[in-house]
């Protein structure tokens, strides 16, 4: 463990048990148990590959993926998950008391992204924290909003972090308010006539609420160039899926007439294939889309209740989407492609993947310090509580 009053500056180096044939270190004390001691299943790989392999379109968008690009969606992937395992390492040492995760679910937010183009516009729910840093948002940022601290684009007043400089609309704890928005924000990109579109993600539960169906009948009725992920955890906070649903997602999503597509939501390629075909289809006027992406909650709501998520949800659920895991599986994908079959060249790819681990981790403790400091240095500065709820008055300008 880190040294008293090192307060998660670092991460923990595990003991080498853990390391075994993966690239990526696995935390005891912050990881779910079904991936401390993760290794490849070989029914749950040839189910990745042969996710992959079934649609000749995305099969053409993936073998156009360069290496470059292959190797930056694991960057994302593993920002996402040392992103969350430092809040929860925050959380356990009492520096924050509690945080939305999104681990397990990193590839639906991860492949989404990568799949877009500079200047488009998301909008994630709190569970998609990897669309910020993707999307260019500095890691301290990230990090700050959960100190409180004034010096990040909400000013210590919210932990649900946007900016709009890097085209990341601000999330809310209100989660399916966000589609009547993100619905005006595609109307506002079609008509600036550049081909902009804007994605954003929706939960299971939330998909059931009014606001969603307003949000998604304006998008089809005006045809916006917007793309709605349906990200299927298989709970609703405490609810699953079965208790408060009778039809699959894609039949919810057949009643706005755009194109639905389904995806294997812990396979990084196939979201960003199948988001790479929705996004063609809006820029070409067909919008609004919707994908359909299943994955499964690896934790509670939030780190408070995760004892319950263990309790609501059957061991099946967890052993089932544990094998699943989208850094792992997308890992030993990556050492299978490049490795060439032999254990020399596997052995290289491994070491690659492990020098970008570092780098990341790096990064990631760059950012948990500099939070930690402007924890103590930007306190917000109530004179300016105010500033930007509303826009300029023009007639003060």
């Amino acid at each position: 463990m880190a040294a008293p009053g090192a307060a998660g500056c670092r991460f923990d180096r595990p003991r080498p048990a853990m390391r075994r044939s993966l690239v990526m270190r696995r935390f005891q004390a912050y990881d779910p148990p079904e991936y401390v001691h993760w290794e490849p299943d070989p029914a749950v790989a040839a189910e990745f590959q042969q996710a992959l392999a079934g649609d000749p379109k995305r099969r053409a968008i993936i073998a156009g993926l360069s290496r470059e690009q292959l190797l930056a969606l694991y960057r994302g992937l593993l920002r996402n998950r040392l992103h969350d395992i430092q809040l929860k390492r925050w959380v356990m040492q009492g520096v924050t008391p509690k945080a939305w995760l999104g681990t397990g679910e990193e590839a639906v937010t991860i492949g989404c992204v990568h799949a877009l183009r500079a200047g488009d516009v998301v909008g994630p729910m709190i569970r998609n924290a990897g669309a910020c840093h993707e999307k260019g948002i500095p890691l301290a940022d990230m990090f700050k909003v959960y100190l409180g601290t004034g010096d990040t684009p909400l000013r210590g007043r919210d932990l649900h972090l946007g900016d709009l400089r890097h085209d990341v609309v601000a999330p809310t704890s209100m989660v399916a308010s966000l589609i009547p928005v993100m619905a005006g924000v595609a109307l506002a990109l079609r008509r600036e006539g550049r081909e902009r579109i804007a994605l954003t993600w929706v939960g299971d539960g939330s998909v059931r609420t009014g606001e969603f169906h307003e949000g998604a009948s304006l998008a089809a009725a005006q045809r916006v160039p917007l793309i709605i992920v349906l990200q299927n955890n298989q709970v609703a906070l405490g609810t699953p899926y079965a208790t408060h649903s009778r039809v699959p997602l894609a039949e919810v999503a057949g009643a706005y007439g755009g194109p639905c597509l389904a995806a294997a939501g812990n396979n990084v390629l196939d979201v960003y294939a199948a988001t790479a075909l929705l996004a063609a289809a809006c820029r070409a006027g067909g919008g609004p889309a919707f994908l359909v992406a299943e994955t499964g909650r690896m934790g509670g709501h939030a780190t408070h209740d995760e004892g319950d998520g263990r309790r609501i949800l059957p061991p099946a659920h967890f052993d089932y989407w544990g094998k699943r895991d989208p850094v792992g599986c997308y890992e030993a994908y990556l050492a299978a492609t490049f490795g060439g079959g032999s254990d020399e060249g596997t052995a290289a790819v491994r070491a690659e993947l492990a020098a970008i681990e570092a780098t990341v981790t790096a990064e990631m403790d760059a950012a948990a310090a500099a939070a930690l400091v402007a924890k103590t240095t930007a306190a917000p500065d109530p004179a300016m509580v105010a500033d930007g709820v509303l826009a300029p008055d023009p007639a003060e300008s």
